[in-house]
């Protein structure tokens, strides 16, 4: 698995085995990183989504990316978070949106999907990853700066 950050040209590699809900589990075990809106991408998504939502409200129609679709809206106890669904025979997400109830600020993470697609037959080098120019090998713990919510403050504010 490789963990990129751009901005700081660096990236980190470390070994993951299993699908997708091993890998984001990963991430967050053992490189300490939370993936926004990874629960879309889970084997169970719409379980691990519902598990602890306390309030739901279907919010109506809207448009994202020229599409139209189903605007919902949940809360649980830590996060706010609405999904637009696109309508249709081929229902996909086209948007989410996540507010943190827990930090200050609330701040907000927004996905916008392009294309929601699976289709058959990688070539076999689809996924191999080759470093930019200049970009820097280091441990997962030293990448900093990607995670969702800037890691705390250790200044004291006046």
């Amino acid at each position: 698995m490789i963990i990129r950050n751009k901005a700081a040209n660096r990236f980190a590699q470390m070994p993951a085995q299993g699908g997708i809900d091993a890998l984001i589990e990963a991430l967050h075990q053992q490189a300490g990183l939370a993936v926004p809106a990874a629960d879309l991408l889970l084997r169970d998504s719409y379980a691990v989504l519902v598990d602890d939502v306390i309030e739901a409200k279907v919010i109506g129609e809207g448009v994202v990316g020229g599409q139209v679709c189903d605007h919902l809206a949940f809360r649980n106890f830590e996060t706010d978070w609405q999904i637009w669904i696109r309508q249709g025979p081929e229902k996909a997400p086209c948007k989410m949106v996540i507010t943190s109830k827990t930090v200050g600020m609330a701040p907000q993470y927004t996905m916008h999907v392009r294309s929601w697609a699976t289709p058959a037959g990688f070539p076999a080098d689809t996924f191999a990853f080759r470093p930019a120019a200049g970009e820097t090998r280091v441990e997962p713990n030293q990448l900093g700066g990607i995670d969702e919510i800037p890691p705390p403050s250790t200044e004291n504010p006046k």
